[in-house]
């Protein structure tokens, strides 16, 4: 239990011992599940936790209580990392009454199916929830990055409850609880954005819209530390990822080979580039580095070389799930250059061409650059001719 400001106490968990995040995520440093707990004339519960969790967090919820019965529990996301142990707070304290969205409020029959729920409030755009010296106001959030989420603005403080949007990997307990005393916020923040969030761009763009003409003070996501400090970096860097913008100016240059070969090429690409005076070069090898970092660095760059061998008359499958995922994850207003490697019949082109094809306002510049097998002096003049596309 922490405060963070009077009558706003944090009691939230971490989980150190989670491997995979949504069970697809590494998260080497754990992750938290973030819950709040408002003290008033009527306390309210914001959030409770993953199942994982539950017994400690149920006994973080009583000890915060302070022997007081709880008379809401504000269910802002009904994603069962956040919604696990609704049932159990019913079990407890049959009296409360659940406060969400119309379809937060469908959703719980869904996920606890038999259960009866015997006081609920359904709260929209707009409405607000008194609790005494603070008052709740709720902004429709849908698909931010679920279609029932909202979020709400405690109108007396200034914070801003904000459900998984500025969310981050990692435990508060091997990061940090305030966000200005974590160095990494931005990297792990980044990665959790585009890999959670990243599709949703305009949904974003619309919330962050709606709470540009309040007054907020600390943002407290439910995933990640607290933001009490410098907000405008915050909520600026925000913009830029659902905006799509460009974060940091250079090229990526993502790579899956086989043997070797293709890898070597990509490894003279990045040279090259840095050689032309481009400011920031990124490489990945996508066979064996994090493809959530992958998607991070290719949203993060506004140009991208990627690199691939010919497989089974298509694309090496590293290669094809990287271009799968920019796909599901809404990659756009980017440009691309493509370089191929096939011993006998070149076709990874053909397919990144096709996949890339499909995505909203990615521009593909230059000629496909095609290898055979190996990298040959003769070569030099194309991967010449690609990295000064990329980069005019």
């Amino acid at each position: 239990m922490k405060e963070i400001t009077k009558d706003i106490r944090y009691i939230g968990v971490d989980d150190n011992h989670l491997d995979l995040f949504e069970s697809q995520y590494t998260v080497p440093e754990g992750m938290a599940y973030n819950s709040y707990l408002i003290m008033d004339e009527k306390v309210a519960i914001l959030d409770t936790a993953d199942v994982r969790k539950a017994e400690d967090w149920l006994k973080n919820l009583e000890e915060a209580l302070e022997g007081r019965q709880p008379d809401y529990l504000v269910i802002h996301h009904m994603e069962p990392d956040h919604s696990a142990c609704i049932g159990p707070v019913l079990d407890k304290y049959p009296g409360i009454t659940l406060v969400g969205s119309a379809m937060a409020l469908k959703f719980l029959g869904q996920f606890l199916p038999g259960k009866a729920f015997p006081s609920t409030l359904t709260v929209k755009e707009g409405d607000t929830l008194p609790l005494g010296a603070h008052t709740l106001k709720f902004f429709a959030a849908s698909m931010v990055h679920w279609p029932e989420v909202m979020v709400s603005l405690d109108l007396a403080t200034g914070t801003l409850f904000s459900a998984d949007a500025f969310g981050k990997f990692g435990s508060l307990s091997q990061t940090a609880f305030w966000a200005d005393e974590d160095q990494d916020w931005a990297c792990e923040g980044r990665r959790y954005y585009f890999n959670i969030c990243g599709k949703y761009g305009p949904q974003v763009q619309a919330l962050l819209k709606k709470i540009s003409g309040e007054k907020i003070s600390l943002i407290a996501p439910l995933h990640g530390p607290v933001i009490r400090k410098d907000l405008e970096y915050f909520l600026n860097l925000y913009n830029i990822w659902s905006s799509y913008g460009v974060e940091t100016e250079g090229v990526f240059v993502a790579y899956a080979s086989i043997h070797g070969g293709t890898a070597q090429v990509a490894q003279m690409v990045a040279d090259r580039l840095k050689a032309k005076g481009c400011p920031k070069v990124a490489t990945c090898d996508l066979t064996r580095d994090d493809r959530a970092e992958a998607v991070e660095d290719a949203f993060r760059y506004g140009r991208m070389v990627v690199a691939a061998c010919s497989y089974d008359a298509g694309l090496f499958t590293p290669a094809y799930d990287f271009l799968h995922s920019l796909q599901v994850k809404g990659y756009t207003k980017r440009k691309v250059a493509l370089i191929e490697n096939g011993s006998w019949a070149p076709s990874a082109g053909r397919v990144m061409k096709e996949m890339f094809g499909a995505m909203k306002e990615v521009e593909l510049v230059g000629d496909l650059v095609t290898i055979r097998s190996r990298f040959k002096q003769e070569d030099g003049t194309a991967l010449d001719a690609l990295c000064e596309a990329i980069l005019k």
